[in-house]
């Protein structure tokens, strides 16, 4: 449009005297500015009259994420929100731990379903098993080096910990689920590196539960490592006091039918359930154990005091044959767990064998 004025000009001021083709030259000067600072100021008020730019798509992409991942490095963690409340942090960098954990774990509609001992300790609730806390995956003899006890109190005099040492956040998502990839070490109490740990942690949910998929994969080095059978292990909860079976109404169900504590101790089953109520509201926590893991399907350490874990390389434990399972060096091997925290609402089993068959099946 600019263009098109000034060339339509030119050929009448090409007839003109010498002064009058100066000043022309001079008005030019003086018009070309003007009127392209008009022609700004035009397109300017067009632009913001434009009803496209209140189109609704434009203000849901500025919408926050349902899973909202957030780090904050100065603290040594990562923040995970979902559907804009609070849900948990991967912590990997607390003078108390030896490991690192999910930390406190939050259902959907805001009930801490973890202990808060030792890292943030609540009224009433008990102080055994220092070394216990959020959501965590370890061993207790591996080589013999006890990763599961590390951070005992006091520790005992003959035994050997180690220590998992976050190494580095190798990927962070957010987005309808979210995810975070991380890198750790297994060292022994000497600074040796056993195990290469590379752990992807997959958030989602909705108005009603939270869902962890929870994926790691452990890789021997230049040496064959050797996890001795033990029933320490191997991925953890420690539960708030309310969803501990004594003094509670809590109580444990399997995917072969059997309830209640002690019967579903180191029993092998594809799911276990722990359901009891907090401030009133109904609560399970849902623990999947996937086809591919070993030793499938799995022993539970599923303890009345507030431990809930599946354990994938302990048998002889339970009073089964031996494992003693043996990863080679330079090979890997994979491990897949789901924990879903659902609340508000009774889950019977016929409803976890379809959230089962949806875990088995998922990609992440």
């Amino acid at each position: 449009m600019m263009r098109a004025i000034i060339v339509e000009y030119l050929p009448k001021a090409r007839g003109h005297s010498t002064n009058e083709k100066r000043m022309f030259l001079c008005y030019k000067n003086l018009l070309c500015p003007a009127i392209i600072l008009l022609y700004s100021l035009i397109i300017g008020c067009a632009a913001t009259d434009n009803p496209n730019n209140n189109d609704p798509s434009n203000s849901e992409q500025s919408e926050p994420p349902f899973v909202d991942i957030t780090h904050t490095p100065d603290e040594g963690k990562i923040d995970i929100y979902m559907g804009g409340q609070y849900f948990s942090s991967y912590l990997y960098d607390h003078p108390l731990l030896n490991k690192a954990v999910l930390f406190p774990v939050i259902s959907a509609s805001g009930i801490t379903v973890t202990r808060g001992y030792p890292l943030d300790t609540r009224e009433g609730e008990s102080t055994d098993h220092t070394h216990q806390h959020g959501v965590w995956f370890n061993h207790g003899d591996v080589n013999g080096i006890d990763f599961w006890n590390a951070g005992r109190t006091p520790p005992k005099p003959d035994v050997r910990y180690g220590r998992i040492e976050h190494e580095a956040i190798l990927e962070m998502h957010s987005g309808d689920a979210g995810q975070i990839r991380v890198a750790k070490n297994w060292l022994d109490d000497t600074g040796k590196i056993l195990l290469q740990e590379q752990t992807l942690y997959h958030f989602s949910g909705n108005t009603d539960a939270r869902i962890i998929t929870h994926t790691t994969t452990l890789t021997a080095l230049d040496e064959d490592v050797h996890f001795n059978d033990s029933k320490e292990a191997l991925f953890a909860i420690r539960v708030a006091a309310e969803l501990e079976i004594r003094d509670n109404q809590a109580t444990y169900r399997n995917s072969e039918g059997i309830e209640g504590y002690p019967d579903v101790w180191g029993k092998r089953a594809s799911w276990m359930q722990l359901k009891g109520n907090i401030q009133n509201t109904p609560v399970s926590l849902l623990m999947f154990d996937s086809p591919s893991n070993i030793n499938y399907p799995a022993h539970w350490m599923a303890r009345d005091y507030g431990l809930f874990a599946v354990d994938n390389l302990g048998s002889a434990a339970f009073g089964d044959k031996a494992l003693n399972y043996v990863l080679h060096k330079n090979t890997s091997q994979t491990f897949k767990h789901q924990l879903i925290i659902s609340d508000g609402n009774e889950i019977s089993a016929a409803q976890i064998n379809r959230m089962y068959e949806d875990f088995i099946s998922s990609p992440h």
